[in-house]
């Protein structure tokens, strides 16, 4: 697989994993654990959730100016780790206040501000080498299929210690039981049949029945303690993830670029970063940004939203007073394609916030034997195994490869039947689990495509990174036409007294799990491409900067994600998956309307 490419991609390709490993147990369980340990409500969680992955993203431009600044790109990303790792063992101790749990994912936020972006522009730098630039977008593809190796095995560890912690103290795991504990506990779940019904499911996960009120009040009060502790140690295991990470890159670093001297004779040749004019430009930014911030409070009531948008906007103003008349085309065309991330993420990344409500209070709890493969982290191996081994006999080259191949499809696949064999008629799932199937989609279809891309390659008819990115948008609006189409008669969330008191109507998981492969194919198209691009067209002495930029567009779309959840209690749920199609289709038009001068850009 590194075949061709500098050491240096190995080392960015296992570095990486601690923060993908976090970032998808934060993706998987994140709000869930905001409404289980402190009651909120989807709207609140979901606010809290937007504001952490914003501040994921937006905190890389900090990471960029500083890197940018002093040349030291490789010390910002070891400290950038090490904030990262505080952060996670902030909200790893179990039993503390909202306020303290925001503070720890404020500490991981500006650690990845540090680290992301960063670490993406060493690997850009890896390319700059005229030997290694026509494989650019293929090393991209490849840094961005690795870093999601672990984090397809981070919704698994995180169900996984959550339920073990829960068995600890004599409880089973149902997602619907969160909601009604804190229902009960406050005094909103007031009529029989709604109290029946806990009486029922609290029963199902306890060792002995619950009847009566007095058993259902310590009943709620130990299932909430136990759920809540379940999810801090979950988020003890992403820090020592992360530990694991900044070990390798301390050891192996001296593998990866040292731009610092190069920088610095570039900076000195021209003009240096902090100079009056670059100064001025900065402060008239921040004035436009404050701007912008009052005006938004003005008509929307919002001023922190106000400060975010902002944010973006001053950005846009300060690059392009900064760039040099010949920067500002390939800066302008950054910026465009920066516009189209926005809406891009806040659609995608829908799937941490209004698709794992989804899956929590819409998909059916329990599968059959067959479907309980994918939800099972053992069985999924052996099943991924025996796949593989298939692929290695039928397309392997040489006796040798198609050997293996048998023996592990023969062997794996048998394995596979065992573990089905041994499954109940039906099995328990978790919500959690279905944020491993994006990493596991992206790693399993990362060199089909790449193959796909190098065929046509070879035939000179391979888009574009450009286009690339404008169909990316096009398989995301499929994707969620997909759920739209499985959401049909679906009851709206809206519509359920006190939220979740009551079961409804549930649909079969592959809807979802349908709706992550095309997304995660329309993820393939634009994200890692998009990188390539900015790496690609970003000028010399704003590499970091503009790494920044990728992550701030990629941040306001975060914040955007509070119109998932903000409808989530209003509408009806295909309404909700239809604001995103259409953002999706419209974000495509503009790119492919301006193609010609983003392709331009890149020559």
């Amino acid at each position: 697989m590194f075949k061709g490419h500098p050491k240096g991609l190995f080392v960015a390709f296992f570095s990486n994993m601690g923060e993908r490993f976090g970032f998808y147990t934060m993706m998987a369980i994140l709000v869930l654990f905001l409404q289980a340990k402190y009651g909120l409500s989807a709207q609140d969680a979901g606010n809290y959730y937007s504001w952490f992955y914003y501040a994921i993203y937006a905190l890389a431009l900090v990471g960029g100016l500083v890197a940018d600044a002093t040349s030291k790109y490789k010390t910002v990303i070891f400290f950038g780790q090490i904030i990262m790792f505080l952060g996670y063992a902030v909200i790893a101790i179990p039993g503390m206040p909202l306020s303290i749990a925001l503070l720890g994912l404020f500490i991981i936020a500006f650690g990845n501000g540090l680290f992301k972006g960063n670490l993406q522009a060493v690997v850009g730098q890896l390319y700059d080498d005229p030997k290694y630039s026509g494989i650019r977008d293929t090393a991209f593809m490849i840094f961005y299929m690795g870093i999601n190796i672990g984090a397809f095995f981070a919704p698994f560890v995180a169900q996984g210690v959550r339920n073990w912690f829960l068995k600890t103290q004599g409880f089973l795991h149902d997602g619907s039981l969160p909601a009604m504990c804190h229902a009960f506990l406050d005094g909103r779940m007031s009529d029989a049949a709604s109290i029946a019904n806990f009486e029922v499911l609290a029963s199902k996960v306890s060792p002995v029945a619950i009847v009566g009120t007095e058993q259902l009040s310590g009943f709620a009060n130990s299932y909430l303690d136990a759920f809540g502790k379940g999810y801090n140690y979950a988020f003890g295991v992403a820090a020592i993830a992360m530990l694991i990470s900044l070990a390798v890159y301390v050891i192996f670093n001296k593998h990866l670029p040292n731009k610092e001297k190069v920088v610095k004779a570039e900076k000195q040749a021209g003009e240096p970063f902090f100079n009056a004019k670059n100064v001025r430009t900065i402060i008239i930014s921040l004035g436009l940004w404050a701007v912008t911030a009052l005006l938004l409070w003005f008509v929307m009531k919002d001023f922190l939203f106000g400060m975010a948008i902002g944010l973006f906007i001053g950005f846009i103003a300060m690059i392009m007073q900064m760039s040099t008349k010949d920067e500002l085309p390939k800066t302008m065309s950054l910026i465009l394609v920066f516009v189209v991330v926005v809406f891009f993420w806040m659609s995608f990344h829908q799937n941490g916030l209004t698709l794992t409500y989804f899956a929590r209070d819409y998909t059916v709890k329990e599968v059959g034997p067959f479907t309980n493969i994918f939800f099972n982290l053992k069985s999924m191996l052996s099943f991924l195994g025996a796949a593989a081994g298939l692929y290695l006999l039928f397309a392997g080259k040489g006796a040798r490869n198609k050997t293996i191949g048998g023996v592990m499809l023969a062997g794996l696949g048998i394995l596979t039947y065992f573990f089905v064999k041994g499954y109940d008629p039906l099995n328990a799932i978790s919500p959690e689990v279905f944020q491993s199937f994006n990493p596991l989609f992206i790693v399993v279809l990362t060199f089909p495509i790449m193959g796909f891309f190098a065929y046509l390659r070879r035939r000179n008819s391979e888009p574009s990174t450009p286009k690339k990115i404008g169909i990316g948008m096009i398989i995301a609006a499929v994707g969620f036409v997909i759920i739209l189409i499985g959401s049909q008669g679906l009851i709206a969330p809206s519509t359920v007294e006190a939220q979740n008191l009551t079961e409804w109507g549930r649909i079969s998981p592959y809807w979802l799990i349908s709706t992550y492969l095309t997304l995660t194919v329309a993820e393939l198209f634009l994200s890692p491409m998009g990188l390539s691009f900015v790496s690609k067209v970003a000028p010399t002495r704003f590499q970091g900067l503009m790494q920044g930029g990728w992550l701030l567009a990629t941040a306001t779309g975060n914040k955007l994600l509070f119109v998932g959840s903000y409808f989530w209690e209003r509408i009806e749920l295909w309404q909700i998956w239809f604001i995103f199609v259409i953002c999706c289709i419209a974000s495509a038009a503009f790119i492919f309307s301006i193609m010609k001068r983003l392709e331009k850009a890149t020559n």
